[in-house]
């Protein structure tokens, strides 16, 4: 039995905690939020003990390990606290606003043995997971474009600053969503050498972008489109989808399934696959899960986070997330109109005195 503490009851901490609490190898040993109020309903109808600190938490409480999910900013110096004591993580993405904090706290991981994994879901997806399966076997052949896409209507009009939107805080579109279709390119092909033609653009928000271009560029010359709008009202939820075009052939992938294009001029097949256009449905794709909550994706990663600390094979670790938020940072770096708030990193606050008392929630 894995022993968890939970810290962020945001939308995704609280779905967390849902699934975590329900999964058979777990026990929730404690819960932590900034918010008393959360944590009086929370603790009434679950019986979970509750800490409104952070540190409070880890010592008190006899932990095997933690998730993470609280804002951007705070995921850096929390998870160096579970570290230090010897605890597993579960962090919510992105892993850290800096990338050479997060290479450092990857580095400590793998140093102390620790199993340590970043929550970028769509990993865990079947449609996904079996365009990871074909561009492995080379079932399109050589892959030279990728268009890499995310689409939803977060912010819709000029409001009030949130931590999502401000640059040093969650990192704005760029961190919070664009981060999901770069980290897929990621795992398919790894760190880019370069970021070309960046864009990040304010629509809404007054201190952070809201659409993010970009074209990521590999030695060899493949190369990936990145286009990115948290500001869509024509899609009712976020829409991640990956088109790659390859000397064999064509596919894409969304949310719920792959469309496969398969020249019949070029050799052997994939097994399960014919000449020209094939569609498979990610139902067919997915084995199932023991609960089910917003997706079988986010069981799914849960259930192999706790599998890797009984001894399985750990998917998305730190190292990985560490490239993808390489990746992010070069599109920072490449933008030339971007100003210098948006460059700003965490201020220290952030990285150190927050940790105690400021949980927020994603």
């Amino acid at each position: 039995m894995v022993r968890v503490g939970v810290v962020g009851m945001g939308k995704m901490g609280l779905s967390h905690l849902a699934v975590i609490n329900a999964h058979a190898g777990v026990e929730v040993a404690g819960i932590c939020d900034s918010a008393k109020y959360v944590l009086d309903v929370l603790g009434k109808y679950t019986g979970l003990a509750t800490f409104t600190d952070y540190e409070m938490m880890l010592k008190s409480v006899d932990l095997d390990a933690v998730l993470i999910a609280t804002p951007s900013a705070m995921h850096g110096p929390m998870v160096r606290a579970a570290l230090d004591r010897g605890l597993h993580v579960f962090c919510e993405k992105p892993f850290c606003l800096d990338p050479d904090e997060g290479a450092a706290l990857a580095a400590l991981a793998t140093e102390k043995g620790l199993i340590c994994q970043v929550g970028y879901h769509n990993r865990f997806i079947g449609a996904f997971r079996e365009v990871k399966r074909l561009v492995d076997t080379n079932a399109i052949g050589r892959v030279t474009h990728v268009l890499a896409e995310a689409y939803g209507a977060v912010v819709t009009k000029p409001k009030g600053s949130s931590w999502r939107t401000q640059r040093a805080q969650g990192g704005g579109c760029l961190y919070d969503y664009a981060a999901h279709p770069i980290n897929l390119v990621t795992w398919l092909f790894g760190a880019p050498a370069t970021v070309a033609g960046a864009a990040l653009v304010p629509v809404f928000s007054a201190e952070t972008d809201d659409q993010v271009y970009g074209t990521l560029r590999y030695d060899g010359g493949l190369t990936a489109q990145v286009s990115v709008d948290w500001t869509d009202t024509s899609v009712r939820k976020m829409t991640t989808r990956l088109t790659l075009w390859g000397t064999a052939g064509r596919l894409y992938a969304d949310r719920q399934e792959i469309q496969l294009f398969l020249r019949d001029d070029v050799g052997a097949l994939p097994e399960g696959y014919t000449a020209g256009w094939n569609t498979r449905y990610t139902t067919e794709l997915s084995d199932p899960v023991d609960f089910y909550l917003r997706g079988e994706e986010y069981s799914a990663q849960i259930d192999g986070w706790i599998a890797a600390i009984g001894g399985g094979a750990l998917e998305n670790d730190f190292a990985s997330a560490v490239e993808t938020d390489k990746t992010l940072a070069m599109f920072i770096e490449n933008d030339g109109a971007v100003e210098a708030t948006f460059r700003a990193p965490a201020p220290a606050a952030a990285k150190t005195g927050m940790i105690g008392k400021l949980m927020g929630r994603r």
